[in-house]
This record gives C-alpha cells, structure tokens and sequence, in this order.
C-alpha cells in the first residue's frame, strides 16, 4: 500500500516507530477488543506515543487492519510447506483466522498484500506438482484459494456479530430452532439437517469441503494429458 503523505516523525518515542511494530501492536489490540474496539487512541496509548506519529506509517484504519490480517496469515506460512500439501496449506490457514477471528474478513482476493501473495503463489506451486496440465493450473489455484480464503471468513467472521451475552451455540440453537419451525414442504432439506446446524463442528464443517475439492483436483488431471 502506498505510504502515507506527511512529515516524518522526529525523535522520541515516535522516531522508534516502524510499520512492522504499529502493525503487531493493532493484532494484540484486535485480538483483545475487535475490529470495533481498535482506536488509533489506543494504539498510540499502547505504543507510548501520540495519535499523529502513527499516520506515518499507516494511511488510515482500513489500512491498518488490512495489514494485521495479513500480518495474521504470515503465521500460517512461516512454518513453511511441510508434509501434507494443500491440505495441511489450507487448515494452517483456518485454524490461524479461527484463532484472530476478526481477521478472516480482510483477507481478500485478488492477493495483493504480501502474504496473501505468498499464500497464492504457495498453492499454485503445490497445484503444480499434481500433474494438471499447466492451461488450468491458474483456474484450480485460484479456486482453491478462494474457498480457502472465502469459506474461512464465511464460517468464522459471522461469530463475531453474535452478542457476547448469547454465545455461538445459543446462536445456532436459536437459528436451529426457526428451520425447524419451517414448512417441510417447502424446506425439506433443513427441516432435516435442523439438528445437525445445532451440533455441527465449524473446522469439521470446512474440512469436508476442502477434501471435497482436493478430491476433485486429484481426478482433474486424469482426463488430460499430463505436462
């Protein structure tokens, strides 16, 4: 993102400043309040500075939040590739966004922050090494990483509207108790699968289509031939 236009900071407290350390200070503060809870206030105050000095370094709080969640998913790439694949590539990333929920929303597609490139780049080259031909390995990276990346945020970014007095399970047991009271007729499917979005598991929930699609990628090169 471009830098912020502006005078530099000078001395102090402020001149110690970098990015990097405005950006670690904005995760622990949205881990402890949430996206709603994050002031440029309170970061200073956490910084031991003045509001101003942090406009130097980040252009405003859009800004600022996109790179925590990108410095967010850096934590599940630092391990490295690993045994497992995309598979094990892709559960290190929903378990990361689990863990900082407030995240999960702001990693976007197209990738255009540095771990997000990162995160893309490392799956096409592992979509490399299946053997699909080379003309659809942008069109399967791409999917995948939308579904890794769209789904988590699907999954985990709504638990953060729930009130805090009412839970996720007195959520979904309330969101449980209106398919229920659904016409079968018209609803037959979640009048059935009412007691199942009580009691499902949201990793679990993300597991069973992430092989679903891996699935799909190992039978995609079968057809064509191999390059």
């Amino acid at each position: 993102m471009p830098r912020t236009r502006g005078r530099a900071p000078s001395g102090g407290r402020a001149g110690a400043l970098s990015q990097e350390v405005v950006v670690g200070a904005a995760v622990a503060l949205l881990d402890e309040h949430g996206e709603r809870g994050l002031t440029f206030r309170l970061l200073a105050e956490r910084l031991d500075t003045g509001p101003g000095a942090l406009y130097w370094h980040v252009a405003n709080k859009d800004e600022l939040i996109a790179l925590a969640a990108d410095h967010v998913l850096g934590q599940a790439l630092a391990a490295g590739p690993g045994p497992g694949g995309l598979r094990a590539l892709a559960t290190a990333v929903f378990d990361t966004l689990d863990r900082h929920p407030w995240a999960a929303s702001h990693v976007t597609a197209p990738a255009t922050l540095p771990n997000t490139l990162r995160l893309l780049d490392r799956i096409g080259t592992l979509v490399a090494r299946t053997g699909a031909p080379a003309g659809r390995h942008f069109a399967l990276a791409t999917a995948i990483f939308y579904y890794v990346t769209g789904v988590s945020a699907q999954i985990i970014a709504p638990g953060l509207t729930v009130d805090a007095a009412t839970g996720r399970d007195a959520y979904l047991a309330q969101a449980a108790e209106h398919w229920e009271g659904l016409d079968p007729a018209g609803y037959p499917f979640l009048t059935r699968a009412a007691s199942d979005l009580r009691d499902h598991d949201d990793r679990d929930q993300f597991v069973i289509g992430l092989d679903l699609l891996l699935a799909g990628l190992d039978t995609a090169g079968d057809p064509w031939p191999r390059t």
